[in-house]
């Protein structure tokens, strides 16, 4: 099997059980290579459905009131499609892509996401208005997270 044929095959594995990481290791008579592997989907490609597994440490509450991460989000919430920090501004200092009121059309910068020393534009699937922008600028987020909630 070719090298490319294998990365694809991989792919679809990855894709079917959701993995977005990967660690590689091949040892040689000279050395180690070593490469991690980081995939990402772009902006309105098909997702990948994750099994809600509970976590043992996660407690119930009993109280009326939800927790800030239940909440419920009125509007459709732009998640985030990896790991990584965000920021809501191209440069420190600069004007933020996005602001509270703002209109937005699909395909417009909202963030970026850095992962891997690598600056990933996240971009709106759909047009609406900035209803609320629940990150705050250099925070990290985690995958399927929402950044931003349009309306």
């Amino acid at each position: 099997m070719s090298f490319r044929a294998t990365v694809e095959s991989m792919s679809k594995i990855m894709d079917e059980m959701g993995i977005t990481e990967l660690d590689l290791e091949r040892q040689f008579l000279f050395g180690v290579y070593r490469k991690h592997i980081h995939l990402s989907k772009q902006q309105g490609t098909a997702t990948v459905a994750m099994p809600n597994f509970p976590v043992a440490s996660e407690s119930k509450n009993t109280n009326s009131e939800p927790t800030d991460t239940e909440k419920a989000i009125n509007g459709y919430a732009l998640k985030s499609p990896m790991v990584g920090v965000a920021y809501l501004a191209p440069e420190p200092g600069a004007k933020p892509f996005t602001s509270v009121g703002a209109q937005i059309k699909a395909g417009d910068t909202v963030a970026l996401i850095e992962a891997m020393k690598t600056f990933n534009p996240i971009k709106s699937d759909k047009d609406g208005v900035v209803k609320e922008i629940l990150v705050t600028d250099g925070q990290a987020v985690e995958f399927d997270q929402p950044i931003i909630v349009i309306e």
